[in-house]
């Protein structure tokens, strides 16, 4: 299958939030209750469609401990997109948000999309983090937010088109410049349709980047 763009994500937040989960969720359709602790990275892919374009999206999960965090922050250079992840189960995952947050926005594009995702929906009745919480959170951090369960699959698909249509809209619009695709981790495709127009800015090499 041909795409007309590849883009590179990243998963990040503390140990045991469900990143692995979510990535095995949304690649395979599956849930594993047991899932080995994430020792360095782990790698997914899955193709989408937005706006009838098709897009394939390489997604970087990353080990949530200190231990492995200096593996992390070199995969936040080559990412369009970081997906934020607490427990809305576990305060401390939620606590240790800006944490996360200051580490992506120091080692990453500026311009990176981040969207922040509440997991673990499915056990709302054990929640330490109302859903208000994690929006105020989002609202002032300009982030994308939403709660989604890894284990039943509910609103994962959608977090990982929401976050994708983010940077399609933006390439649209023509906010970006060509550059190194491994610094930005927006991709020019192969063998798009002959109905696709792409942005003018684009048409002198293969990858993009956000302004």
């Amino acid at each position: 299958m041909s795409y007309a763009y590849i883009f590179k994500y990243i998963i990040i937040g503390d140990t045991g939030v469900g990143k692995s989960c979510l990535l095995l969720q949304f690649t395979d359709n599956r849930f594993q209750p047991v899932h080995d602790v994430t020792i360095g990275v782990e790698y997914g892919i899955r193709a989408i469609t937005i706006d009838n374009t098709p897009i394939k999206l390489r997604i970087w999960d990353t080990a949530g401990q200190e231990l492995f965090r200096s593996i992390t922050r070199s995969y936040y250079r080559g990412a369009a997109c970081a997906l934020l992840v607490y427990d809305i189960t576990k305060r401390e995952t939620f606590n240790h948000l800006a944490t996360w947050l200051e580490d992506a926005r120091q080692h990453a594009n500026s311009n990176m999309i981040i969207m922040l995702i509440g997991n673990k929906s499915d056990l709302a009745k054990k929640r330490a983090v109302s859903t208000e919480e994690g929006e105020r959170f989002a609202k002032e951090n300009g982030l994308i937010f939403m709660e989604v369960s890894a284990k039943s699959g509910e609103k994962v698909k959608e977090a990982f088109e929401k976050s994708a249509a983010s940077i399609y809209k933006k390439i649209e619009d023509g906010d970006f410049n060509v550059l190194d695709e491994t610094r930005h981790g927006i991709q020019i495709g192969y063998g798009r349709g002959q109905n696709h127009k792409l942005p003018t800015s684009a048409l002198g090499g293969r990858s993009c980047c956000l302004k």
